[in-house]
């Protein structure tokens, strides 16, 4: 297959949103640098709630729908473009493949941009610390982040944790029906897409899949944080539930598993109608991986694995 790819066209553009009219602020003067100073008005006519989205269309495309990758909770597309150690992530990878990628930054996130204006948004936004993504993430235990000891067999790589942090973004915890509402928009430009999404990131495509399940050809969650409450509305839709190691380390890793196992059994409903695979990569034989699945060291295979059960759902 070779390692590179020839692009037959990219390009970025902006979904769903609205404007919004700011008016009664107080105008104070502003320094851009020490010699340049401005009247800045507050009030006037704001964009938001968008997502932006960059896409890649590779010479050599092969017949799978458009994939959609959607990242995870204060994080945004570059997820899915380079490892934290410098590796190529999964989009280079689907573009190796032939696949058409657009790499989602969500509402308020990245390259979406977020409106500053006091008082748009009900709460303030939080930032992750590096202490929680250590835990929650699932590199090792709480007590051994200052001496950055992992878990044994972890793969992800913990000696480029700093730059990991460096690619955290604010996030709001008000602001999910307008991103599920954004990534709504996204699919109906689609006739036919696959989504590939991660933690939160489920959440927002389990709840667009169930309203346009005539629009998704198969959908792959590494491990998602939530799910839409109607699971029989995606029983026509293949669905691809991805989880790493080390869940018995934490009780909400405990609590989600059993929500996962839950969720797929609904799914699939009384008679196992219900297109769910569940793919535990400790029960395939691939251990250590964190919930970050798509930047640990074997973050390859696991593609793999996954493309193949695409190929497996929808042939090339």
């Amino acid at each position: 297959m070779g390692d590179g790819y020839h692009l037959a066209d990219f390009g970025a553009y902006t979904v769903g949103g609205r404007m919004i009219d700011v008016a009664g602020r107080a105008t104070r003067e502003i320094n851009f640098t020490p010699t340049a100073s401005f009247i800045y008005d507050p009030n006037g006519t704001f964009a938001i709630e968008h997502l932006y989205v960059q896409y890649f269309v590779p010479a050599s495309r092969n017949a799978q729908p458009p994939i959609l990758l959607l990242h995870g909770g204060g994080l945004t597309g570059s997820t899915w473009e380079t490892t934290p150690d410098g590796r190529p992530g999964w989009l280079h990878g689907l573009l190796r493949r032939g696949f058409e990628v657009h790499v989602v930054d969500n509402v308020e996130r990245g390259r979406a941009g977020w409106c500053a204006i006091e008082g748009i948004w009900p709460d303030a936004p939080i930032q992750r610390s590096l202490q929680e993504a250590w835990t929650l993430f699932r590199f090792g235990r709480p007590g051994d982040f200052d001496a950055r000891k992992p878990f044994p067999g972890q793969r992800f790589p913990i000696g480029a944790l700093d730059t990991f942090a460096r690619s955290f973004v604010p996030r709001w915890t008000s602001t999910g029906p307008a991103a599920s509402a954004a990534f709504e928009a996204l699919i109906d430009r689609f006739e036919q897409v696959v989504v590939i999404c991660h933690s939160q990131g489920g959440q927002f495509a389990f709840e667009a899949a169930a309203s346009r399940s005539g629009r998704i050809s198969a959908l792959c969650a590494i491990e998602p944080s939530g799910f839409t409450n109607a699971p029989e509305v995606l029983r026509g839709v293949p669905v691809l539930l991805v989880h790493g190691d080390f869940l018995d380390c934490d009780e909400r890793w405990q609590q989600m598993n059993g929500r996962w196992r839950a969720w797929a059994d609904a799914l699939a409903g009384p008679h196992g109608k219900g297109a769910i695979t569940t793919m535990s990569l400790p029960r395939e034989g691939i251990r250590g991986n964190s919930h970050m699945v798509m930047m640990d060291d074997n973050s390859d295979v696991v593609l793999e694995r996954v493309v193949e059960w695409l190929d497996g759902v929808r042939p090339r």
